[in-house]
């Protein structure tokens, strides 16, 4: 694939890397498989070691695409606008917004070397709980299925989420933690750390941080999550998603694909703790603003959506 990639897609530098991850995440509703194949190209030597940064780092920026898909969805289905659409919108902007620091605090840990030649290992895949129910029953509908037709997966994956994210919808009675008397649980959960441990603990265990933004969506149109506990959440979800990426680059037993991933979840972590621990409610405050000005208005929305699907394009021809 590497005429492909470097010639007909133009992949032949960071910038040009980091369009191709983001719009491809934003096309297939997920960042992990993206990431994944990054680690793929850099073991075929597609990709050189900062270009394979690159690309994962625009995975998560079109990651939290499938999250404001979800939000316009729910706000089809007559729920709350600015909270359906502000949760996406914020999933988005907090990565978009993080990435800024991420990217050179990364490139400039690679081109240091401080992180070089790691030897980390794995006989086996790690699977997370939910694969081991839902493989057997993707087995079963792909053996019934021509494969010619196995694209259909991808449809039926997303009507699946969007049924399985109403039925949660439906469980959850309304719920406003501001006028609950449950305790320590309410005063908890408006505390930035405990909604950052929060997001990491759900995504460590789906392993995927499409599936954990997207409960963000019932869980804040029911009342159980309120909007200030959101960002921390996306910060805490923003690390753990790389753990699947980095089981799959001790698979390959890639000393530089285990390099490019430590270093990812490395300044990822940094930039998160800095933010929590120096000026979280100001950037909270900032971003809630953003949100709602963007939300406010369809063409604004509009704009923002085309925005941030025609950067990446630009980036992959032009740079």
């Amino acid at each position: 694939m590497a005429p492909l990639i470097r010639d007909k897609f133009s992949v032949n530098s960071p910038a040009s890397a980091i369009g191709f991850g983001w719009l491809s995440a934003s096309l297939a509703l997920s960042g992990s498989p993206v990431a994944a194949t990054s680690l793929t190209f850099l073991e075929a030597k597609v990709l050189n070691p900062i270009e394979t940064y690159s690309m994962i780092a625009g995975s998560r920026l079109g990651a939290a695409f499938i999250v404001l898909l979800i939000g316009f969805v729910y706000t089809l289905r007559g729920k709350k606008r600015e909270i359906s659409l502000g949760v996406g919108l914020l999933s988005l902007l907090v990565t978009q917004t993080m990435y800024l620091a991420v990217l050179p605090l990364g490139y400039s840990l690679l081109l240091n070397g401080w992180l070089q030649n790691l030897e980390i290992q794995a006989s086996q895949e790690i699977v997370s709980p939910f694969e081991m129910v839902f493989d057997p029953i993707m087995g079963w509908v792909k053996s019934l299925m021509p494969a010619s037709w196995i694209w259909l997966l991808f449809p039926l994956g997303f009507v699946f989420m969007l049924t399985s994210l109403s039925l949660v919808d439906k469980a959850l009675p309304d719920f406003h933690l501001a006028e609950t008397k449950v305790g320590r649980v309410n005063r908890l959960l408006y505390r930035p750390i405990v909604g950052f441990a929060l997001g990491a603990a759900i995504t460590s265990l789906t392993m995927s941080v499409s599936v954990s933004l997207s409960l963000l969506v019932p869980l804040s149109v029911r009342g159980y999550i309120r909007r200030e506990n959101v960002i921390p959440y996306i910060l805490g979800a923003n690390i753990t998603t790389f753990i699947d990426t980095l089981i799959a680059a001790a698979l390959l037993a890639n000393p530089a694909a285990v390099t490019v991933v430590l270093v990812q979840m490395i300044s990822v972590s940094i930039v998160s703790l800095v933010l929590l621990l120096t000026s979280f409610r100001l950037y909270e405050r900032t971003l809630e603003r953003l949100a709602s000005f963007i939300g406010a208005r369809r063409s604004r929305l509009a704009i923002y959506i085309l925005a941030i699907l025609g950067i990446p394009f630009a980036l992959i021809i032009f740079a």
